[in-house]
């Protein structure tokens, strides 16, 4: 096996790791999203619900405290009118009495409603920090979901072009070219032995034809008539 086989093996085995550590990863935390989103929304009914028994204990104790006040102005219109002799002033007074007595109840309820709305709105404020925590885990736990599936997705692609080359590698492919490269190397030399041939077989007519294009007629036709001389055929 060659470096590269190794090298591609090597880098295939990696990117399979990787994608196996992150397919279980993956899918735990798109089910954490599903459990925390679900959390999320009984969060929020929850917190909705304390915020409302705040808000309506909150009134109660406005209103009771309203009420006090009003007792305690009647009560003070009762003793005016005993004084101004609108009413028997015993009669005045008592009802006074009574009046105030409304009024200090109604104080009391009001404290103690105020002291019970504080702290619903307590619990309220512990509430929307764990569900501003949920959602901001839930933001969290998605950005890293989708990094982790883009990483996924890189790994798987680089597996794939990994396996790729080493079957390229490894298939022969290379074995099938260096046998393709010997058979048109072995028809170019066959090629050019059957030219050298043909060449072989017309050299002297090419010489022939050359000499009688290239205006050579008329030499060798003078040195024809000096051969005939010379051996005096003329």
């Amino acid at each position: 096996m060659s470096i590269f086989s190794r090298l591609f093996k090597v880098g295939q085995a990696q990117a399979s790791a990787i994608v196996d550590k992150f397919e279980d990863p993956i899918r735990m935390t798109e089910q954490g999203i599903r459990d925390l989103k679900n959390d999320f929304q009984q969060a929020q009914i929850s917190l909705a619900q304390v915020k409302g028994i705040a808000i309506r204990t909150r009134k109660d104790s406005e209103n009771n405290k309203r009420l006090a006040a009003d007792y305690e102005r009647k009560a003070m219109l009762l003793l005016k009118n005993g004084q101004n002799g609108g009413l028997d002033v015993a009669e005045a007074e008592r009802l006074a009495t009574e009046a105030l007595l409304k009024k200090e109840e109604l104080s009391k309820e009001s404290v103690r409603l105020a002291t019970e709305a504080q702290r619903h709105e307590q619990m309220a404020g512990q509430l929307q920090s764990n569900v501003t925590k949920i959602k901001s885990t839930i933001t969290s736990y998605e950005n890293d979901l989708i990094t982790l599936k883009a990483r996924a997705k890189t790994a798987a692609s680089t597996r794939k072009i990994n396996e790729q080359l080493a079957r390229i590698d490894g298939s022969g492919t290379i074995a099938m070219l260096e046998k393709m490269k010997a058979k048109v190397e072995e028809d170019e030399s066959l090629s050019q032995a059957y030219g050298d041939m043909v060449s072989a077989d017309h050299s002297v007519d090419d010489e022939i034809n050359a000499a009688l294009g290239s205006g050579k007629t008329s030499t060798a036709s003078e040195h024809l008539l000096e051969l005939k001389k010379k051996m005096g055929l003329e």
